[in-house]
């Protein structure tokens, strides 16, 4: 099963490539406090109409480079 994530494009600086970061609520298991944490990935983007800022769901897929392993899915 091919995992998807929501995320929030950080950086348009490579050629069909963005990276997108992910943002996830955890709740401590210790002090039982919800922390943020963040995560990031670069993804394939073929048509290139993506701005910074912009949300998207990333789905994995096979490797495409060395650090590309997720293409955009849509724009929401």
């Amino acid at each position: 099963m091919a995992q998807s994530f929501i995320g929030t494009v950080c950086s348009i600086k490579m050629n069909k490539t963005i990276v997108i970061k992910v943002v996830s609520r955890v709740r401590h298991r210790i002090y039982k406090k919800v922390v943020t944490k963040h995560r990031t990935y670069k993804a394939h983007n073929a048509t290139e109409s993506l701005k910074l800022g912009d949300t998207v769901e990333i789905v994995e897929t096979r490797p495409i480079s060395k650090t590309v392993h997720f293409k955009v899915n849509k724009k929401i």
